[in-house]
């Protein structure tokens, strides 16, 4: 060591207090180290002295400095920031940089903490309280940057490590960490502390490196997260037992208390299956491995299902574990909405809906892991398949369109032979039905919501949701939605497809999720079945107790918690007065749609069954801007032929009664798996074989559609429009091969066809690519996300995903600059189109046709004919100068007569 004495100086200025007093167990108690903590008033961490960085958190709320004798100081800004996933921290550094005393290491946004996480104390430690010691300290005074923190000392050289107590055989166990952030500080800290109570060597091994169990720091180096497989070593004489207390530790590595109660429960061992030990056959664990708080675990343990079918504490997947164990739920303020409190969400489905809450949470259904016999289990699983089967296909049959087409997707699931072959294989292990049938569904979840993709976690959310009716089938259990009152504001984590449709919609008057995205599936659903609905209103939601009067207004994206009777009775006549505007904008509705001025703005809808296109045509669209063909290519073992597609496009056509039917060729890739097509790994699914790109690699499968396109009568009702494009070229070819398929069928009239703007690039190439297309329709959900670099499923970038940002307007504005040059029409498919905020500036900026969702059709066409086109463009000018989306929304509403202070169409 360079010196036995090392003087820190003050990373942040705040105030300083002892470390008893961080609101966390993990800091209070030390698990982390010694140290003092700090209250910030400032919003920048510096180093503390020279040294090294060994560790930066990939969520950017903690480092890890060596310094040159040695020790190794952990600053971790706030409490539970690592679930803010790095939003608010910037950081200034790296993992190996050298840096010396006063270095910048992280800048934070104080007052996103503040509203966001647990606390903003940040511990200040020594992580190794074996090898140095603090001689004095600052606490309880005002700190400066800069100033003296602490002074710590080296054991003196006299003092030697305790021996190694002798390897007597390694025993392991392969699991799998589900821990929601993985293994950070508290985990961590954990681990260690029960490793620091056992004889054996223990050592957790992920892929190539390795960490001593009884050092946090160490641990938290390996980057382990939720989903990996990490591998637990133990030597010693009491290595069986401590591979399983260090098992359970990781399955309750939430509450620090917890496991340390099991440890005294059991003087230092844990009850779970044995460890096996290390063969070469069998380095990993192979088959043995068990998934750590997991329903489908091998092994009793908190948060998980035991042997014996008891879940403790187990939530579904995405739902807080207290609220499963009926504890109290975390919060980041100290206390719930009381009287008049409201939160915020996000806009899903627009609506207003006054009610009493309705709080659910989907039970949790137990299996047992062993089975009666390997005839029996398999039998039952057969049994239950078929019921689950019988129910899918009496839904299909219903007449409820949404219904059906979710139905219609399990129905391919429940015979996957994958998912089938798996589920036997564990039954000839003597696994019971219920378990096996558990482990492969999760085995398959895990894997698609790893890939961090929106649309992969709508494949998860089948899953589970063919898990849930499988399992329903073997115990008995009603799959039956829940029962609420009338007027009935339902409240919940999340919520999957199926649950959404089984919900009993004439009593719901409305929707709030704490998590989720606006654009995700059941939010599509909602907003389809016109429910009102907002998302991420964040965990204070859940707390909301059911019976509560609520009002939700999911027009501007609030839940009012118990208002005042004045604000309820506003409400409902607000209501009443929207049911009767409703009743004449649709008789409106049929008329032809221009503005105030003459204008002719064309109002389409997006369609995907031929029951969405008689809804469509039954509130006044003029055409349909957008079929998604996807419904017929997902969730089948094999591609529909021509037949099966020219009968569906022939159907939804007819429906449309003549008026124009835009067809989308299959947009689909390495985002949405097909198992007919087997597509090359990707790292990044949303940047690789994607939409037309797909369709060119796979030239057979394009021809079938467009040949059954081409066959629609009459045969010039159909356009057809190609997604992700983002070059000339990719059109020309497709237009090669549809003028070859004419010259085969004889047919002699051309068939439009059209480009996807979705993509950045494709907007500024717009004027080369409007050369090549008849015209032009930009997909705004795709190009808000790709332009912003925001995931559109991401529950916590929800509210600023918005497509009003001033950077999609300009790249939509180059877009209907490139269409009028070239003479071609310009149109929105996208969720912008159906935003009432969002009309006036699109047709100020030269858009004439808007493709929207059937429900909002009549809403849009009234306050359309409210416009004066100068007026729009005028705005639209104002709005590309603004910096922010809340700026053009603030600018529309204070703009434009025909919208009200939310956003909804005045009558």
């Amino acid at each position: 060591m360079a010196s036995s004495k090392l003087v820190l100086l003050s990373p942040l200025q705040g105030w300083s207090a002892p470390l008893e007093e961080t609101p966390d167990p993990v800091f209070s108690g030390r698990m982390m180290g010694d140290g003092v903590v700090i209250d910030p008033t400032g919003n920048t961490l510096h180093a503390p002295c020279a040294g090294t960085l060994i560790i930066v958190a990939a969520s950017r709320h903690a480092v890890t400095l060596r310094a040159d004798n040695g020790a190794e100081i952990l600053l971790h800004v706030g409490i539970d920031t690592v679930g803010l996933a790095g939003e608010g921290f910037e950081l200034h550094v790296r993992a190996g940089q050298r840096v010396e005393a006063g270095d910048r290491l992280i800048t934070f946004d104080l007052d996103l903490l503040a509203q966001r996480a647990k606390s903003l104390m940040t511990p200040v430690l020594v992580t190794d309280s074996t090898a140095f010691s603090i001689s004095r300290r600052s606490d309880n005074c005002s700190l400066r940057v800069g100033e003296f923190l602490m002074e710590v000392l080296a054991a003196s050289d006299g003092e030697s490590a305790p021996s190694a107590a002798p390897q007597q055989g390694i025993v392991e166990r392969r699991v799998l960490v589900e821990l929601e952030h993985g293994i950070h500080a508290r985990p961590a800290a954990t681990l260690a502390a029960v490793a620091k109570k056992l004889a054996a060597d223990v050592n957790i091994v992920f892929g190539d490196r390795k960490a001593k169990a009884k050092s946090p720091v160490a641990l938290m180096s390996l980057g382990v997260r939720k989903g990996d497989h990490i591998v637990i070593q133990a030597s010693g004489a009491d290595a069986e037992s401590a591979v399983a207390a260090v098992e359970q530790a990781i399955a309750g590595g939430r509450d620090l208390h917890a496991a340390a109660a099991m440890l005294a429960a059991t003087g230092g061992t844990a009850s779970a299956a044995p460890a096996r030990r290390q063969t070469s056959a069998d380095p990993a664990g192979g088959a043995g491995s068990a998934a750590i708080g997991s329903a489908a675990a091998g092994s009793t343990a908190v948060g998980s299902a035991a042997a014996g079918g008891t879940a403790v504490g187990r939530a579904e997947p995405g739902a807080p574990a207290a609220r499963a164990a009926g504890a109290a739920l975390p919060s980041a303020n100290t206390s719930a909405p009381g009287a008049a409190g409201a939160l915020k969400g996000v806009v899903a489905s627009r609506g207003l809906g006054v009610g009493t809450a309705f709080q659910f949470a989907r039970a949790v259904i137990a299996v047992p892991e062993h089975g009666a016999g390997i005839s029996q289990e398999a039998e039952a699983l057969e049994r239950a398949r078929d019921s689950a089967r019988t129910d899918l296909e009496r839904t299909v049959n219903s007449g409820n369109t949404t219904a059906r087409e979710i139905a219609e997707a399990h129905l391919a699931l429940i015979d996957d032979p994958e998912l089938v072959d798996g589920a036997r294989a564990l039954i000839d292990k003597g696994k019971s039905a219920g378990f096996a049938w558990r482990a492969v569904l999760r085995d398959g979840i895990e894997q698609l919501r790893a890939l961090n993709d929106p649309r992969m976690a709508e494949r998860a959310d089948d899953l589970l949701d063919l898990e849930t009716r499988v399992l329903s089938a073997l115990s008995g259990t009603s799959t039956a939605g829940p029962v609420f009152p009338p007027e009935t504001i339902l409240i919940a984590n999340e919520l999957l497809p199926s649950q959404l449709v089984a919900l009993d919609n004439a009593k719901l008057a409305g929707i709030c999720l704490a998590a989720g995205g606006a654009t995700s599936h059941v939010s599509i659903i909602a907003a389809a079945m016109d429910i009102p609905t907002i998302v991420a209103a964040g965990p204070e939601a859940l707390r909301v107790p059911t019976g509560t009067t609520v009002i939700l207004d999911a027009e501007a994206g609030w839940l009012y918690i118990d208002p005042p009777r004045m604000k309820v009775d506003l409400a409902r006549s607000q209501l009443a007065d929207k049911r009767q505007r409703r009743v004449a904008e649709q008789l409106a509705a049929q008329r032809e749609c221009r503005t105030s001025d003459g204008t002719r703005i064309e109002v389409f809808a997006n369609v995907g069954s031929e029951a969405e296109a008689h809804a469509a045509v039954r509130n006044g669209a003029e055409g349909s801007g957008l079929l998604r063909t996807e419904f017929l290519f997902l969730e089948r073992t094999a591609p529909p032929d021509e037949t099966e597609q020219l009968q569906q496009y022939q159907q939804i056509a007819t429906a449309l009664e003549g008026r124009p039917l835009t067809i989308r060729t299959l947009d689909i890739g390495g985002d949405k798996p097909i198992p007919y097509l087997p597509l090359p790994h990707e790292e990044n699914p949303a940047l690789g074989l994607r939409g037309v790109r797909t369709s060119l690699w796979r030239p057979d499968l394009l021809r079938i559609q467009l040949r059954a396109i081409l066959r629609v009568r009459p045969v010039s009702q159909c356009r057809i429009l190609l997604p992700m494009i983002t070059d000339a070229g990719e059109i020309r070819a497709v237009r090669a091969m549809i003028d070859e398929l004419r010259r085969e069928e004889g047919r002699e009239d051309p068939i439009a066809v059209g480009a996807m703007i979705e993509t950045p690039a494709s907007a500024v190439m717009a004027d080369l690519i409007a050369r090549d297309a008849d015209f032009i329709s930009v997909g705004t959900n795709d190009l808000t996300q790709y332009t912003l670099a925001m995931d559109r499923g991401h529950s916590e970038l929800a509210a600023r995903l918005d497509a009003l940002h001033p950077a999609v307007l300009r790249l939509i504005a180059k877009v209907v600059n490139a269409g009028k040059s070239h003479d071609r029409v310009v149109a929105i498919c996208g969720g912008l189109a159906s935003d009432p905020v969002a009309v006036p500036i699109l047709i100020g900026l030269g858009v004439h046709e808007l493709s929207v969702v059937p429900a909002v059709i009549p809403q849009l066409k009234a306050l359309i004919s409210t416009l004066n086109i100068d007026d729009c463009a005028a705005l639209a000018n104002t709005a590309l100068e603004r910096e922010t989306a809340e700026a053009v929304r603030a600018l529309t509403l204070q703009c434009v007569s025909g919208l009200d202070a939310t956003g909804r169409a005045r009558e």
